[in-house]
């Protein structure tokens, strides 16, 4: 599997400081966390690191010290604020109105609630039929085209995208340009200028959508943003084309990824793939254990203590930044016994790719119903699927800063 190297070294070195972060994988592991990151599990789990914004902060990296951390409203997930912890050496970032994951306390809550009936888990199951249309429309077309194919392209992708752009009231024919927009935001490999450019090209493209939504309403949530919340002066119209946004990039290249990361991670144990096979009831459960198992977001999730915070012996001071490592926390012994093995029978429903807390995904019902009927539909009308190419020559996102997983996965039938 193509990837990158493993700079991960020992744990502290006195003269050289705290150690840097992230850090990368081991060589031809990409579907396991960096072995530095396992060792600050083991020996420091609130570790300080050196960020490459030149930074310190502690990287927290045990399930119980995670949740803790992401429940506390001591921590903030404000950016603008001028410690935050970042990754790069940037000016502090304007946070623009309307990015509610970077709000806190009441106010994140009242962006929350205008949102909520679209992302509940009855929502999303109202959603599943129409769901495996979309899923059925692409493998008919995989069919029709016959392999070899990138699944990525054909069906990982559009599937999701299509999801939320029909959600939001977004055109069909938008949806490669956002895409291709979200994967420069999304990638961690992008200059500053391109992924400025890209967020700009998101967004006024996003604002002609809510102008004509305004004109002609729709049933979709663009639509009634614009009655419930604009038209009594709750939100302005840039508002919600920011909120569809972030809804837009959250909403399709981490499920996308998953999809992928999770059709090779089956093909590549066919045990656990022919254990599903034989009792589909275990899907559900499996999805969780891919997410558990495949956290996409490599980074995790930052906050800065707005006072001193005590966990267990440790204290973090006022001011001081966190972050918060998801992937290596699903892999904490102490929770899930054997943590390494993908077990399609675990019980992985306390995993924490979506987060926790109050800022916890908002999509994560709907993520699990796109990943089950996928998953489920895909290798049930393809049985014989199965890699084109060597495991070792399928390429995959892992940039420190941005997501993990399947970049490319070229497969036949």
């Amino acid at each position: 599997m193509t990837d990158t190297t493993d700079n991960a070294g020992p744990l502290r070195d006195a003269d050289a400081g705290p150690p840097a972060f992230p850090q990368e994988k081991a060589p031809g592991c990409p579907f396991d966390p960096p072995p530095g990151y396992r060792r600050f599990q083991a020996e420091d789990p609130f570790a300080p690191v050196t960020l490459p914004s030149g930074q310190r902060a502690r990287v927290v990296t045990r399930h119980r010290d995670v949740r803790a951390v992401l429940d506390d409203p001591r921590f903030s997930a404000d950016s603008a604020h001028p410690d935050f912890p970042r990754m790069f050496p940037r000016p502090v970032p304007q946070v623009l109105k309307g990015t509610f994951p970077r709000l806190d306390g009441a106010e994140h809550l009242r962006y929350r609630r205008m949102l909520a009936r679209d992302f509940t888990g009855r929502r999303a199951e109202e959603l599943r039929s129409r769901i495996e249309q979309i899923v059925d429309h692409r493998l008919d077309l995989m069919e029709e085209r016959g392999g070899p194919l990138d699944l990525m392209e054909e069906l990982a992708y559009p599937v999701p995208s299509t999801v939320v752009c029909e959600l939001l009231g977004v055109p069909a024919e938008d949806s490669p340009l956002f895409e291709s927009r979200t994967r420069v935001l999304i990638n961690g490999r992008s200059t500053p200028e391109e992924t400025l450019r890209a967020k700009d090209d998101i967004l006024h493209h996003l604002e002609g959508v809510v102008a004509a939504k305004e004109k002609q309403p729709g049933d979709d949530l663009i639509s009634r943003l614009l009655v419930e919340q604009v038209a009594p002066g709750l939100l302005d119209r840039a508002e919600v084309a920011v909120i569809a946004w972030l809804l837009l990039a959250a909403g399709h290249h981490t499920t996308a990824t998953m999809i992928g990361t999770g059709t090779m991670l089956l093909l590549e144990n066919p045990e656990q793939l022919a254990a599903l096979r034989a009792d589909p009831a275990l899907l559900p459960g499996a999805v969780d254990e891919l997410l558990r198992h495949q956290t996409a977001m490599q980074i995790g999730m930052n906050r800065i203590a707005t006072e001193d915070v005590t966990l267990g012996e440790r204290t973090v001071r006022a001011g001081e930044g966190v972050v918060c490592q998801l992937a290596t926390a699903n892999r904490d012994a102490d929770v899930f016994p054997d943590p390494d093995r993908f077990d399609v029978t675990r019980t992985a429903r306390g995993q924490l790719a979506f987060g926790h807390g109050p800022h916890q995904c908002p999509g994560q019902s709907l993520a699990r119903v796109e990943l089950q009927v996928t998953l489920g539909r895909l290798f049930d009308r393809l049985p014989g699927l199965r890699l084109a190419v060597p495991a070792a020559d399928v390429p995959f996102w892992h940039h420190l800063f941005g997501i993990h997983g399947v970049k490319e996965l070229p497969v036949t039938w």
